[in-house]
Formats: C-alpha cells, sequence, structure tokens
C-alpha cells in the first residue's frame, strides 16, 4: 500500500516577509500617518529646485526690499511670501525646502557610515571574543559614557567646517551606538549550533560574518539606524546653530534658525518658528516611524 507524500509548507520569501511587515506596520494609524510625512518631506526635498519658488541662495535673485516680508506678503517677484521672508530676502518656505535637501543628505550619510562602522567593529569584537572583544568593547562604552553632541562639538571643532567635515564627526559620534547593538544580537548568535557547524568548515572568516551572524543581527540594526538618521538630523540642526556646522553656502535647517533667533523677541517669528517646526516634524516623524518598525520587528511581542 503506497503511502501518501509528506505535505511539506513553502518557504517564506523575502516578498512574503515584507508583505507580513508592512501588514504588521500599517496597525498603527500614527505610524501611517508618521511614514506619509517622511514620505512627503523626502520628496519636496529632493524636488526643492522645481517647488520652490525662489533660489534662496542665488545672491542675484535676492531683493533687500523683500527683507523681513510677513507670511503672506506679495514680494517684488510678484509671488506671494506664503511663510514670510529673512533679513536677507529669501523666501522662508524656499529656504527651508532647500536646508531639509542639505539635513536629510547628512543624516542620511550619517547614519548609513555609522552603521557600517559599528556593524563591523561590533561584528568583529563579536566573532573573535577574548580580549579582542574587551579591548573593543570598553572603547564603545567609553565612548557610549560621554554625550554625542559632547563628541560632536569637540571633532567639529578639530576638523573644522564643511559637509564631509561634519559627517566625519557624526559618523564619530555615533557608530558606537550600532557596535553595541550588533555586538550584542551577534554575541547570542556566536553561541549557537549553526555557527559552530559553520565554525568547523573551512569557511573565511567574512563568510562567517557576513553571512551567518550579520543576516541574524539584522531586525535591531534597523531600528537603530531609523533612529539614528533622525538623531544625526538633530545634531547636525545644533551644530549649525551654534555656527559649528555647515557654512552659509550650504543652508540647513539649523542655521536658518540662528538666522532668525535675533529677530524673535521683536515681532518677526517667522524666521526661526518656520524652520523650528520644519526640524520637529522631520525629526518627531522619523522617530515614530521608527518606534513602530522596533514594534514590528521585536521578537517577544504578542501575535
Amino acid at each position: 500500500m503506497s503511502q501518501s507524500p509528506a505535505l511539506t509548507l513553502p518557504a517564506e520569501t523575502g516578498w512574503t516577509r515584507l508583505a507580513n511587515f508592512w501588514s504588521d506596520f500599517r496597525q498603527s494609524p500614527v505610524a501611517i500617518a508618521a511614514l506619509i510625512v517622511v514620505v512627503a518631506i523626502v520628496l519636496m526635498a529632493v524636488l526643492a529646485p522645481f517647488v520652490a519658488p525662489q533660489d534662496p541662495y542665488n545672491q542675484e535673485a535676492l531683493d533687500l526690499f523683500d527683507a523681513r516680508l510677513e507670511p503672506g506678503e506679495i514680494g517684488s517677484g510678484g509671488y506671494v511670501h506664503w511663510l514670510g521672508t529673512d533679513a536677507a530676502g529669501r523666501d522662508i518656505f524656499s529656504a527651508i525646502l532647500y536646508g531639509l535637501r542639505t539635513s536629510l543628505i547628512v543624516g542620511v550619510m550619517a547614519g548609513s557610515l555609522a552603521l557600517v562602522l559599528g556593524t563591523t567593529v561590533g561584528l568583529i569584537a563579536a566573532y573573535y571574543g577574548g580580549r579582542v572583544e574587551a579591548l573593543i568593547m570598553r572603547v564603545i562604552d567609553l565612548q557610549l559614557s560621554l554625550p554625542a553632541i559632547l563628541l560632536a562639538l569637540v571633532l567639529v571643532a578639530m576638523l573644522g567646517q564643511g559637509l564631509m567635515q561634519l559627517v566625519a564627526a557624526l559618523v564619530a559620534a555615533q557608530y558606537a551606538y550600532f557596535a553595541r547593538t550588533t555586538h550584542g544580537a551577534a554575541s547570542a548568535e556566536r553561541r549557537k549550533d549553526y555557527i559552530e557547524a559553520a565554525l568547523s568548515t573551512p569557511l573565511p572568516a567574512r563568510h562567517v560574518l557576513f553571512r551567518h551572524l550579520l543576516p541574524n543581527a539584522l531586525p535591531p540594526l534597523i531600528v537603530v539606524a531609523t533612529v539614528q538618521v533622525a538623531n544625526s538630523i538633530a545634531l547636525e540642526a545644533t551644530l549649525s546653530f551654534l555656527g559649528l556646522g555647515l557654512p552659509l553656502t550650504q543652508p540647513s535647517l539649523g542655521s536658518l534658525i540662528s538666522n532668525g533667533f535675533q529677530f524673535l523677541l521683536s515681532g518677526r517669528y517667522w524666521i526661526s518658528i518656520y524652520p523650528g517646526i520644519a526640524l520637529m516634524l522631520t525629526v518627531v516623524a522619523i522617530n515614530l516611524v521608527g518606534d513602530q518598525v522596533r514594534n514590528v520587528l521585536n521578537p517577544r511581542r504578542s501575535r
């Protein structure tokens, strides 16, 4: 009598995992609203040259007669300045769009480079263990004991102003968060049988690190990466506000807030308030998305 073949469940594909992730993610209306805000901000920043009514950093297009116009007034260019103008006659709405471009570029670049560096350091510490792990993690613990803004201030003061100098300072100030997260996740995986089996074969170390340890440490890294991009944007804005970030030729939200700070108590609130609102919306929206990503990827959550 022939036996019926055993039923096998289909393997979960990448598209299935993505569909399951989106199904869980959209359970939070707040996260969906935050995601819409993030997408809208990114699109407006990328399309700034086509959306903004003025290039706020083209000196030939500026008119001092348009300086400090209130929101809703019509300038010499014949269009309405919906958010007003600053002391140089720049349209605040246009300046915010261009500032968002710079802030997002700095945040994504710094977050991505810190992710790569911190992940590599954490994987090496978890893989080799012993004195190598102790030395690396003591350095990481020492760095984590210091505020990120303090480290960034010192590094920017040493490296000077400029986009790449600022990104380098933010990476050096933030990679430790990724290293600590990667080390914790990879250390737990390092003691499992499948890693021991991989180590018993003549596989190179990089194969075990990036093909076995890294994929199982990705969920917490995705959460940290989302949060650190928002932190990078906030740190960049803080440094630019203090005059230590980007030069005046590379606008950012922090420098826009700084430019209008002196007029804040003179009734011309819009010069600082509107860039500040844009910065707050960006950081809060990214953090809300990151919180929901953390909830979805949390292995301990109830289903």
